[in-house]
């Protein structure tokens, strides 16, 4: 047993010397690779088989940061096409309904005010209604006979005048500076002949068509009266109950947003109601004494045309310089052009901007291309609206937009300590640049006014 601490000792020193000698071959094959260039050892001894592979990056991170950021934002303007795509299918295959539910509407915030007075004065809920639509529909319907009425009284004497104003263009066609020959002429109302007697199917098809056209008319007008009804008696219980279709968390802003859509819906409605009338009294006086016959119902025309921002001014317009024209002659037609751009010109810079304020301003672009969609979509109903949906639409964003900004100042984390002391500035302009017609958020669904 002595024996063994000395044959243990010699094994560990032969160890320590073998490891010795590895050390001093590993640093001697070291300062060799140093000096000629070589590879290092680790790949030198790899076999010829083995291939290193580097490795690859993360297929996200490759891409572009633009191109990420445009494949994020085109799936989602996809998706939104195909809904807003999906929405505009349904409101075609219901467009009767849509638009008698929006004339409804319409109708409800010019007259909903006066319901509003008669139940300060004392009158019932159901009574105030009551009047207030047969008083509203009675004076439409008044409005609409009196159109018609003057038109049939006047047609055969307008007839006349339309044949003499004629032969008046015609003979200023030919002493006219465009020298205009008389066989021109000859030609045009030879065309115009033709064009008429090829399209005789398509006329009588249409006439056909005018049956269906009526029960439609009728149909959107009885819709309307009804929806008009329910409106103006139970706008509220209506407006509740449409908020319970909106998630929790999104209703108070809605209900915010309800009350003050609805008052930039009214204010459009009185406002548009106002300048259509003054439009219709100054062009109806100027074309009264300008002697143009129908003046009174050309007059009703323009007032019912100014319902259609700008186009409607332009076709209302035009049609009473070309009855001027064909009935009295050049000149009448020319000063009916200047009363017509005179009232327009007042209209637009002074009647709109006072009347109808900033609350309903929507910019001219936005007007014409909402005018022109509305149109494509749903003929003259869909331009009716189309400004006026604009405009409701601006102010929901504009106030929803104010109310996430002002949540955000109200529920972010209020700093402690010595934090708190640094922070209270940054806090201070974060106040001062909350919207200024901030208030107290709505923790249920209570409009200020009845909605629909």
């Amino acid at each position: 047993m002595s024996r063994v601490p000395g044959w243990l000792g010699r094994i560990g020193a032969g160890l320590t010397e073998m490891g010795e000698r590895l050390d001093e071959r590993r640093a001697e094959a070291e300062r060799e690779h140093d000096e000629d260039g070589a590879q290092p050892p680790e790949e030198a001894v790899l076999p010829d088989h083995v291939t290193v592979v580097a490795a690859r990056p993360d297929p996200a991170q490759a891409v572009p940061w633009g191109m990420r950021v445009a494949a994020e934002a085109g799936w989602r303007l996809l998706i939104l096409a195909g809904t807003v795509w999906v929405l505009m299918r349904v409101i075609s295959a219901v467009q009767l309904v849509v638009l008698a539910f929006v004339g409804a509407l319409l109708i409800t915030a010019l007259l909903q005010p006066t319901v509003e007075r008669l139940r300060r004065i004392g009158f019932p809920r159901g009574l105030a209604t009551a009047l207030t639509a047969i008083l509203g529909f009675v004076v439409m319907g008044l409005i609409g006979w009196f159109v018609t009425w003057q038109v049939m009284e006047n047609i055969d004497n307008l007839s006349s005048q339309v044949q003499d104003g004629i032969d008046e263009l015609r003979k200023w066609l030919l002493h006219s500076p465009f020298h205009v020959t008389d066989k021109q002429i000859n030609q045009i109302a030879k065309n115009l002949r033709e064009a008429i007697g090829s399209n005789t199917d398509a006329i009588t098809s249409v006439g056909l068509e005018g049956v269906t056209v009526v029960v439609e008319a009728l149909t959107g007008i009885l819709l309307t009266i009804f929806s008009t009804l329910f409106l103006l008696y139970d706008g509220r219980r209506i407006w509740e109950w449409t908020l319970k279709l909106v998630p929790a968390a999104a209703r108070p802003g809605v209900a915010g947003a309800g009350p003050r859509a609805w008052r930039t819906l009214t204010a459009y409605v009185r406002g548009t109601v106002l300048v259509a009338l003054i439009d219709a009294i100054f062009i109806g006086l100027g074309i009264y004494f300008l002697d143009v016959p129908m003046a009174v119902p050309l007059a009703v025309f323009i007032f019912l045309f100014a319902f259609i921002p700008l186009v409607g001014a332009v076709v209302s317009g035009a049609l009473a310089v070309v009855v001027a024209l064909v009935t009295q002659g050049v000149f009448t037609a020319v000063m009916t052009l200047a009363v017509v751009l005179a009232v327009q010109q007042i209209e637009g810079h002074i009647l709109q901007p006072f009347i109808l304020g900033r609350a309903v301003r929507v910019h001219p672009l936005a007007v014409v291309l909402s005018v022109a969609a509305g149109g494509m979509i749903a003929g003259i109903g869909g331009a009716v609206v189309a400004v006026p949906l604009v405009a409701v639409t601006n102010t929901v964003v504009g106030y929803l937009r104010s109310y996430s900004r002002e949540s955000a100042l109200r529920y972010s984390p209020k700093p402690h300590g010595a934090t708190a002391v640094d922070s209270a500035p940054a806090d201070a302009d974060a106040q001062a640049a909350a919207p200024s017609d901030a208030r107290p958020v709505r923790t249920g669904p209570q409009p200020s006014e009845p909605t629909a």
